[in-house]
């Protein structure tokens, strides 16, 4: 036999299968997909539509705020947390961890005696009336949070300071809503 003759290769076929077989399987595909998302979002992440105007400009109403469920602790100053205050999902940026002592003088935020730079922030930090006491340090294990809308924003200065075990979790992604 020559080597340089063609060699035939034997066709491999596979059998035809059915529609309703195809069909059968894509559906189990898709509710595998929906079920392993659902879980994802119900144990290690969170989402929430954030509907409130209290971080602009950095989280603005109608954004979609994607938070690690699992990162409730380790806080540092300028995190962005998602707290829940009388039912509602709220983000807000921590400010001051456990140690820490907080102000609100007339130039702003003061913690540990220090005036606090935040370029972020365009409007003065106030007291709110009938709110928390300052000067306040903040407990082991709680966190101080605000707003980054200080004029309008429920935040610690109402409430105190948030256990960051109480805490959903910190802020990862924020999907900006475009108003088309």
């Amino acid at each position: 036999m020559n080597d340089l003759a063609p060699r035939r290769m034997a066709a491999t076929t596979t059998p035809p299968t059915s529609l309703g077989k195809d069909l059968l399987l894509l559906l189990i595909k898709i509710v595998a997909i929906a079920t392993a998302l659902v879980l994802i979002f119900t144990l290690l992440f969170g989402i929430v539509r954030y509907q409130d105007p209290s971080m602009t400009p950095a989280v603005k109403d109608g954004d979609l705020v994607l938070y690690d469920r699992h990162a409730r602790s380790g806080y540092q100053a300028q995190d962005a947390v998602v707290v829940e205050f009388e039912g509602v999902q709220q983000v807000r940026r921590v400010v001051a961890i456990a140690g820490d002592v907080v102000d609100i003088a007339s130039g702003g935020l003061v913690v540990n005696g220090a005036l606090q730079q935040e370029p972020q922030i365009h409007e003065p930090t106030g007291r709110y009336i009938g709110g928390v006491s300052f000067p306040l340090t903040v407990p082991p294990g709680h966190v101080f949070v605000l707003g980054d809308a200080r004029a309008t924003a429920t935040d610690s200065r109402v409430y105190g300071c948030v256990k960051a075990e109480d805490t959903l979790g910190k802020v990862m992604l924020v999907i900006r809503r475009r108003g088309i």
